[in-house]
C-alpha cells in the first residue's frame, strides 16, 4: 500500500449520534467506499513539554498551532513501520507532514536519543520543531477505532468516523494495547470531513437533511483537559481545603 506523506486540507468535525451515523452511511453509499484499512484502531503518542506548552497554547484557539506525534495503524513492535507526523493548523487550514520509520527509530529520534535517520525537507521541518520546543517527551497516548471512507469519483474528499476514543498518561507507546479514559460524550461518534476545498454539494445536502452541524472537538485537547488539567485542579482544591482546615 502506498502512503501519502503531505496533506493540505480543511478538517471539519461533527459529534453525531449512532442514528445519524447510520443515516450518513446510507446516504453516501454508492458515492464513497471504505478504505483499505477497513475498520481499524489508530494509536497515537503525542509529544509535549513538561508544562504541556503545546496543548495549552492549542486550546486557546490561536490562528496558528502545531503538534508532533507518532502514529500507528496497528499494535506495533520495535520493527513496525509507524509515522512521525508534524501537524500544523493556520487560519482553519490543516498542513500535515509525515515520515514512515521503524517504531524504535521513530521513538529514539523524536525523543532526542539519536539524530535524524534521514535528510529530507520533512525531517528538517521536524528537527526544527524540536529545537523550538526543548525537552519534548511522550505526554499522552490516544487511541480510537476508525472507519474511513474515500470518494469513488477521485480526489481527496474523505469522511471518517471515530469511536471509543481513549487516552492515558501512562504506558505511552504505540506498542501497547488501547485502554484508558474515554473522552467521547455518551451516545456520540466523532465524524470528520477532510477536503482540500469546498465540501461537495451532495454532501452539503446530506448534512442539511440530517440536521448535522459542525462543532469544535480536539482529541488531544479534550484528553488533556479531562485528565492532566482535571488532576491538577483536584490537587489544588485538596491543598486549599487542607490549608483552610489547618
Amino acid at each position: 500500500m502506498s502512503y501519502k506523506n503531505v496533506f493540505h486540507r480543511f478538517e471539519l468535525k461533527y459529534l453525531i449520534t449512532p442514528e445519524q451515523k447510520k443515516y450518513v452511511l446510507d446516504a453516501i453509499s454508492g458515492r464513497m467506499c471504505l478504505d483499505a484499512y477497513g475498520k481499524n484502531t489508530i494509536r497515537n503518542v503525542y509529544y509535549d513539554t513538561d508544562t504541556y506548552a503545546l496543548i495549552r497554547r492549542s486550546i486557546e484557539k490561536p490562528i496558528y498551532k502545531e503538534k508532533l506525534r507518532i502514529r500507528s495503524y496497528q499494535l506495533a513492535d520495535s520493527d513496525s513501520m509507524v509515522f512521525v507526523e508534524l501537524k500544523k493548523k493556520y487560519d482553519k487550514v490543516v498542513y500535515k507532514r509525515r515520515i514512515s520509520l521503524p517504531e524504535a527509530v521513530a521513538t529514539a529520534w523524536v525523543g532526542g536519543d539519536m539524530p535524524s535517520p534521514c535528510d529530507t525537507q520533512i525531517s528538517r521541518e521536524i528537527d526544527y520543531f524540536k529545537t523550538l520546543y526543548s525537552g519534548l517527551r511522550p505526554s499522552m497516548f490516544l487511541s480510537y477505532e476508525r472507519e474511513a471512507f474515500y470518494d469513488l469519483s477521485g480526489g481527496d474528499f474523505r469522511v471518517t468516523f471515530d469511536d471509543n476514543i481513549l487516552c492515558r498518561t501512562s504506558e505511552i507507546s504505540v506498542c501497547k494495547e488501547p485502554y484508558g479514559h474515554s473522552i467521547l460524550p455518551e451516545n456520540r461518534v466523532l465524524m470528520e470531513i477532510k477536503c482540500p476545498g469546498a465540501i461537495p454539494l451532495w454532501m452539503v445536502n446530506i448534512l442539511s437533511q440530517g440536521k448535522i452541524y459542525k462543532t469544535s472537538f480536539s482529541k488531544y485537547g479534550t484528553a488533556y483537559t479531562e485528565t492532566v488539567l482535571a488532576e491538577q485542579l483536584k490537587v489544588k482544591r485538596i491543598a486549599k481545603e487542607i490549608k483552610i482546615n489547618a
